[in-house]
């Protein structure tokens, strides 16, 4: 697939040689030294997609990106950025570019970066009509994902908004909150061709590892009788999910993060690389900033993966999910059962919200399986749930109040208690988050969405 390419770079060297280098691949390509002549030729000329320099003189790449994105949004651009720049790299796919790659780089990892561009632009049409999920309620909704709280709905609208694209994106949350089930949905509405290809990283041992991800030629090694295909390749043209990523042993990740920068794999033993074109997206349950101070996660590879970050909130956080969820998995795990299961009673319903489900939604979904293997009946009671949810108890926060007008909701009694902790712990967020059982990352945003920007 061929298009017409704007090249927009003042090193009048390195416009000439990739001038050169589209042209004999079949592409048609017009140039420009700075953004606002690019802008111009924009207006003039049917583009098909943009390719430019970050760091240029008058309107920089950033504000480039931006006016190209509000101008035209049906045009694709890919910024190119010297080392070092992620961070200014990822601003500007956030302000709307559409990939970015690194300098120097090949003429094949040029290729591949437009040809996915112009089929992003081709299937744009389709791509739109999947991002658009039916509403349930007021928000959007994702197959096996059931969204009543306005924490998931806030999260499945950035979904919906970078499905199409073909940005890396990091979906952090605890075990069990649905990691996995989101990523899947963001590769079947990327309109990507290819696999979907999943990979535990803390399941594994490094060599292991290594070769599961980048293949091995035969002999690469005393036990590899046979070559074998690495999940980079195997994903080709579709998404590769990095699982638990923040566990990956610290020697192999250079080799990772070199992988995604080149957009080449080379099989261990093997003596050449070949071109790959990959979704990358990572999920962890980790703090990967925290490890990143303490020297067990890469800040480069970092950078690298988080340019969308899609934070899963713990099902206690969002209470509101918990039966409409139950009710879906009813539904789900009856019919598997060939049982005529309708719902639950309300006793039953008040024990699941009392619950913590420290195990997410993977614990609704387990619990909920075995109550429909267990129950006589055609609606759940109190007697087909496990042991610990009908002796577990809620955490001791006394609220005294004479008068009725002195009560307080459920988040202002957890805004309290937070505060309290914090207090007794003297501005500790470490140790009071460790305390309250959450991640520290997810006491700041607590702590932000009230306006307490300092507790010590």
């Amino acid at each position: 697939m061929t298009g017409r390419v704007l090249l927009v770079d003042d090193d009048a060297n390195l416009t000439s040689t990739l001038e050169l280098g589209l042209s004999q691949r079949g592409y048609r390509v017009v140039t420009a030294s700075r953004a606002e002549e690019a802008l111009q030729q924009l207006d003039a000329e049917d583009v098909d997609v943009v390719l430019t320099d970050l760091n240029m003189p008058g309107l920089g790449g950033l504000a480039f990106a931006e006016r190209v994105a509000a101008s035209h949004p049906d045009t694709p651009l890919i910024v190119l950025t010297g080392f070092g720049s992620y961070e200014s790299a990822v601003a500007a796919i956030r302000a709307g570019a559409y990939d970015f790659l690194s300098k120097p780089a090949k003429l094949d990892t040029i290729v591949i970066a437009l040809e996915r561009a112009l089929q992003h632009r081709r299937l744009q049409r389709e791509v739109e009509r999947l991002r658009v999920e039916v509403t349930g309620g007021n928000g959007p909704r994702i197959e096996g994902m059931v969204v009543a709280s306005e924490a998931m709905k806030r999260a499945l609208d950035v979904v919906a908004r970078i499905s199409s694209s073909q940005t890396s994106v990091l979906i952090t949350g605890e075990s069990g909150t649905g990691k996995e089930v989101l990523a899947r949905a963001i590769h079947q509405r990327s309109g990507r061709s290819g696999q979907f290809v999943a990979i535990n990283c803390a399941a594994m041992p490094e060599s292991l590892l290594e070769s599961e991800l980048f293949g091995h030629v035969r002999g690469a090694f005393t036990d590899a009788r046979e070559a074998r295909v690495g999940l980079f390749t195997e994903a080709h043209g579709g998404t590769l999910l990095l699982d638990e990523l923040g566990d990956m042993p610290i020697g192999l990740q250079p080799k990772l993060l070199r992988v995604l920068q080149e957009r080449r794999v080379r099989p261990i033993g093997a003596r050449t690389e070949h071109p790959i074109d990959v979704r990358i997206i990572a999920a962890t349950h980790r703090d990967l900033e925290s490890r990143i101070e303490k020297g067990e996660f890469r800040e480069d590879l970092f950078f690298r993966i988080n340019v969308v970050h899609v934070a899963l909130p713990p099902l206690r956080e969002r209470s509101a999910d918990i039966l409409p969820l139950t009710q879906r998995f009813i539904t789900e795990f009856s019919a598997r059962a060939n049982k005529k299961v309708k719902g639950l009673s309300a006793p039953a319903a008040a024990k699941l919200m009392a619950y913590d489900w420290p195990g997410n939604v993977r614990e609704l979904s387990n619990c909920v399986e075995r109550a429909i293997a267990l129950t006589r009946y055609d609606e759940l009671g109190v007697d087909d749930l496990p042991e610990k949810i009908l002796q577990h108890t809620a955490s001791r926060v006394v609220v005294q109040a004479n008068d009725a007008s002195e009560l307080v909701t459920l988040e202002e009694v957890e805004k309290r208690y937070i505060l309290r902790v914090l207090e007794t712990l003297k501005g500790n967020k470490t140790a009071a988050a460790r305390t309250l059982g959450i991640e520290r990352k997810t006491l700041y945003r607590k702590l932000e969405s009230w306006g307490v920007k300092d507790v010590d």
